[in-house]
């Protein structure tokens, strides 16, 4: 299991960070999902096998852009 810290640009309600967070949730092996609008982050809990990719491209998906991506 493992944890990571996504930056997010482009998100301005509560709305955004519920998409986001739904998009995030459908990916086999992600764990929890946690997005903070306000500090406009996501955190992440998933399988060692969900890629880091497969985030970003589940954040793309819903019109919002990953700046950066850390371990948690």
């Amino acid at each position: 299991m493992k944890k990571i810290k996504i930056a997010i640009g482009g998100m301005h309600c509560a709305s955004c960070g519920t998409n986001i967070e739904r998009s995030i949730k459908k990916i086999k092996g992600v764990q929890q999902v946690t997005i903070n609008v306000m500090l406009k982050k996501g955190y992440v809990t998933m399988d060692d096998q969900v890629t880091e990719d497969a985030i970003k491209q589940a954040v793309t998906k819903t019109g919002y852009k990953v700046t950066t991506v850390e371990a948690a």
